[in-house]
């Protein structure tokens, strides 16, 4: 079963169960990779695609509950949260801190970066490996850090 089509077997599970909240979340998705597939030439949707898709909807989520947080609104931030804990649902696996940091340790090897100023030999690289499997704040950091010492 694509993610497509899980998308839409909860959707039908979730109208079943007359839960709204979450069925608003599941149709968001929906509409987003319909709207994905029709752009491109294709008409399907990578899986690698769906995933970048989900992780951008969540991270929006986060933001707007940290601003409604920040505002004192908290009968909204708790729906953003809600929102945001049924997209987690649908996110890849992120990986550990520990792997990222082995991943970055052998790129600064591999490239034989010596300080603070070889960031952009390492970060590019480590960006592209690591897509979508970690987030791109937390991994500039560990770059960072790994090249401090």
């Amino acid at each position: 079963m694509n993610f497509t089509e899980k998308i839409n077997q909860d959707i039908k599970t979730a109208m079943l169960a007359k839960e709204k909240e979450r069925l608003a979340v599941l149709r968001d998705i929906k509409s987003k990779l319909l709207l994905e597939a029709t752009s491109g030439s294709s008409g399907e949707l990578s899986e690698e695609a769906a995933n970048k898709i989900v992780l951008k909807l969540h991270k929006q989520r986060m933001e707007t509950y940290q601003i409604y947080v920040d505002q004192g609104r908290n009968d909204l931030a708790e729906e953003e949260l809600f929102q945001a804990k049924v997209l987690e649902d649908y996110l890849p696996k992120m990986m550990s801190e520990d792997e990222v940091r082995a991943i970055i340790a052998a790129k600064v090897a591999e490239v034989g970066a010596s300080g603070p100023q070889d960031m952009g030999k390492v970060m590019g690289p480590v960006s592209a490996q690591l897509a979508g499997k970690a987030d791109g704040k937390r991994v500039a950091e560990l770059v960072k850090e790994a090249l401090a010492k």
